[in-house]
C-alpha cells in the first residue's frame, strides 16, 4: 500500500513539474521559423510576469527588431513606437518607447548572458526596464549582473540568427525584421 501511495505522489509531482515548466515557455514566431523560449520566474519574477502579460495580450505582435548588432544581440519590444501595425509606429523613435505600464525594478541574478539568453533592455537607470528586451547572439559577460536576464531560447536559435543585422556601430536597422507573434505555449 505504501508503494502505491508513493508512486501516486511521485507521478503527481512529475506531472505538476511538467505543467509548471510548460507554463513558463513561450512561442515566438518569426518570418524564418518558430522559436521556443523558457522563462525563469524564480530568477526575475516581475520581468517574467510583464513579458508574459505583454506577449499574451498581443502587444509584441508586429514589433520590429530595431537594434541588431552582429556577434552581440537583437533588441526588440518597443510596443509604443516599434509596432508596424500601430498608428504610432515610427522607426526613428523605435527603441525610445515602452508600454503604458510602470517601469520595473532591476532583478539581477546569476544568469550569465550566454548565447540565447533574453534580458531586459533599459536606459542607464537600472530600474528603467519596461517592455523592451534583447536576445544574445553570443556570450556577453560584461552584461552579467548589470541587466535583468529572465529567459533563454531552448529551440530555434537558428531562426534568431537569421534576424536582419543593423549598422555595425549603432545597430539601427533599415527595413527591420519583426515579431509575427509571441504567446505562452
Amino acid at each position: 500500500m505504501k508503494k502505491i501511495v508513493y508512486l501516486l505522489i511521485l507521478t503527481f509531482s512529475l506531472l505538476n513539474t511538467h505543467s509548471n515548466a510548460e507554463e513558463n515557455n513561450m512561442i515566438l514566431k518569426l518570418k524564418s521559423g518558430v522559436v521556443e523560449i523558457e522563462l525563469y520566474p524564480e530568477k526575475a519574477p516581475n520581468h517574467v510576469k510583464r513579458f508574459k502579460e505583454l506577449a499574451d495580450s498581443g502587444k509584441y505582435d508586429n514589433v520590429v527588431f530595431h537594434r541588431v548588432i552582429d556577434g552581440f544581440m537583437a533588441q526588440t519590444g518597443d510596443v509604443q513606437f516599434g509596432n508596424t501595425n500601430s498608428p504610432s509606429f515610427n522607426l526613428s523613435l523605435a527603441g525610445t518607447g515602452g508600454s503604458d505600464l510602470p517601469n520595473l525594478k532591476a532583478e539581477f541574478s546569476d544568469i550569465a548572458h550566454t548565447r540565447g539568453v533574453l534580458s531586459a533592455a533599459r536606459s542607464a537607470d537600472p530600474d528603467s526596464a519596461n517592455s523592451q528586451f534583447f536576445i544574445c547572439f553570443e556570450s556577453s559577460p560584461h552584461l552579467d549582473r548589470q541587466y535583468s536576464a529572465f529567459g533563454k531560447v531552448i529551440k530555434g536559435m537558428e531562426f534568431i540568427d537569421k534576424i536582419k543585422r543593423g549598422d555595425p556601430n549603432s545597430g539601427s536597422v533599415n527595413d527591420p525584421d519583426k515579431i509575427l507573434s509571441l504567446r505562452s505555449k
